[in-house]
């Protein structure tokens, strides 16, 4: 048959195979199929090749090797592993019976790749099947019930694409509040402009667009240090209860000063319709408690943080359709950042078990900071957002988790994450957190994620067949998560000049 790229050789089994390629254009990575006399194409991937002058015997290897003259040649054979076939219900399954030696070997097609591998459905376009024009679609649903992991060391690429994804849901207008640490995503408000970019955007078959009418961004500091910031964002200060104050309070409390507060805010309770925070401490400075001292200074660092307000931020005006409401925390210490999330996570939660909200992801860069794992920190936000990655998809709430040191990440929270994308990670701790928390990772996948160029990402899903490499796609709107130039090149000229001055200075 024509368009043949090798011929299966040697002892097969219904996993794996070998063949000898007879087109020098085939590599490492490619989807192949085998014509089986039961099951028809059989989709098969590549995942090694070698060169060698020796197979099994010389004799055979010419009669295999079309059109090459001896055994002492070099001859390049491939190593395929088989991925299976759709049956009538549609299910994947290998074939029952081996290959034989002789089979020609060829290339797949589009559709069949697609069918095969699952990738015909989705809603979510986050780029190309590495090495071919194949899309690669995720299912909206299933990333909002199921929960997505984005992990990848400093510098590889997760914050861009974890602004690919949130682009994918703001087409779908899915409320979005998003984590944001370092003020990185409010440039998606503007379309593209990077001129590489924009080149590649035909590869990818998109062009540049802003979200400026999809994001709010809002400050838990102010406009001084975030004059960019859409909306202050302050926490209802009103009737607080004893245990959300605990949490809210920036450094730790002793036994001692709960019990007062517990003691004092129960009295309040009791006694007056609306209390607030300044209402608690003058009750507090009334006692002959000898924890009220402590107690009043821990109070007062929250009232004093500006956090909490008479007029705070709705949570039904943070989770809105179409909306993806940034919390910009430029200016906050982490600290009062690990009590904005706990805050943010349980109230959403609660509204959307009450049906108050509409359906919702919530994006968390930076994710170790906001649930570590046991051992490298503590912070108040961990139990909720344990929470909410067990419980979450019953009601419509996802996770989107970002990180660059998975090994600190809460590992139940991780475990949750049915979609998870990893680029180029190297630290072994973070290796072997990311291989316990994924079924199938073998060694070589290891090593590859060691090796993964920029742009391509390692994507693992309960509704994909198999892992496969993605190369992600160019973002539609401005990126705003990338380094700032210590050194500027091409100045040359204005540095001679500079130069020159000095040295006439010196004369």
């Amino acid at each position: 048959m024509r368009g043949a790229i090798g011929v299966i050789f040697g002892e097969t089994n219904t996993r794996e195979f070998r063949f000898v390629i007879s087109n020098p254009d085939v590599k490492k990575g490619d989807y192949v199929k085998v014509w089986h006399d039961q099951d028809g194409w059989v989709l098969s991937q590549i995942i090694s090749i070698t060169r060698t002058s020796e197979i099994s015997s010389p004799d055979v290897a010419m009669e295999l090797v079309e059109g090459r003259s001896s055994g002492s040649e070099d001859i390049m054979v491939a190593k395929a592993t088989i991925i299976g076939v759709r049956d009538s219900e549609g299910l994947l399954r290998a074939p029952r019976t081996p290959f034989s030696p002789g089979d020609r070997v060829f290339l797949a097609n589009e559709s069949l790749i697609q069918e095969t591998l699952g990738l015909k459905s989705g809603d979510a376009y986050i780029g190309l099947l590495d090495g071919h024009d194949v899309r690669v679609y995720l299912d909206i649903n299933q990333l909002v019930q199921k929960h997505v992991s984005i992990l990848a060391r400093t510098g590889s690429g997760k914050s861009y694409t974890t602004g690919v994804i949130i682009e994918e849901l703001l087409e779908r207008n899915v409320p979005l509040v998003i984590i944001d640490p370092h003020g990185e995503y409010a440039s998606m408000k503007y379309p593209n402009s990077n001129p590489d970019e924009i080149e590649k955007m035909v590869k990818y078959g998109i062009s540049p667009k802003g979200y400026a009418d999809k994001i709010v961004v809002y400050t838990p500091a102010n406009f001084a240090i975030n004059p960019n910031a859409d909306r202050v964002f302050r926490i209802d200060g009103i009737n607080l209860h004893p245990r959300e104050i605990v949490e809210m309070i920036p450094g730790r409390m002793s036994s001692a000063q709960e019990e007062l507060l517990y003691e004092i805010v129960t009295k309040l309770r009791n006694e007056v319709d609306s209390y607030d925070i300044h209402d608690i401490i003058r009750a507090v400075e009334k006692s002959k408690n000898k924890a009220r001292w402590g107690l009043i200074t821990h109070l007062e660092a929250l009232r004093d943080s500006g956090i909490i307000s008479s007029e705070p931020v709705s949570i039904r005006e943070l989770v809105r359709r179409g909306i993806a409401s940034i919390i910009d925390m430029t200016g906050v210490s982490p600290e009062m950042q690990k009590v904005i999330v706990a805050y943010l996570c349980r109230e959403i939660f609660e509204s959307r078990k009450r049906n108050r909200v509409p359906p919702a992801m919530i994006v968390m860069e930076e994710a170790h900071n906001f649930c570590p794992e046991r051992g490298y920190d503590r912070a108040p936000s961990t139990e909720i957002i344990r929470t909410i990655a067990s419980e979450g998809r019953k009601f419509g709430l996802g996770l989107l988790v970002v990180s660059q040191r998975p090994a600190r990440v809460d590992k139940n929270i991780l475990s949750q994450c049915n979609t998870q994308i990893i680029l180029k990670v190297t630290n072994p701790n973070d290796i072997r957190a990311i291989s316990k928390g994924l079924e199938g990772m073998s060694s070589e996948l290891e090593e590859e994620i060691k090796r993964l160029p920029p742009g391509v990402a390692l994507l693992v899903s309960t509704y994909i067949e198999r892992p496969i490499f993605v190369d992600i796609r160019v973002r539609r709107s401005q990126h705003g998560g990338e380094s700032p130039s210590v050194i500027h090149r091409g100045r040359s000229e204005r540095n001679d000049g500079i130069l020159e001055k000095i040295f006439r200075r010196r004369k």
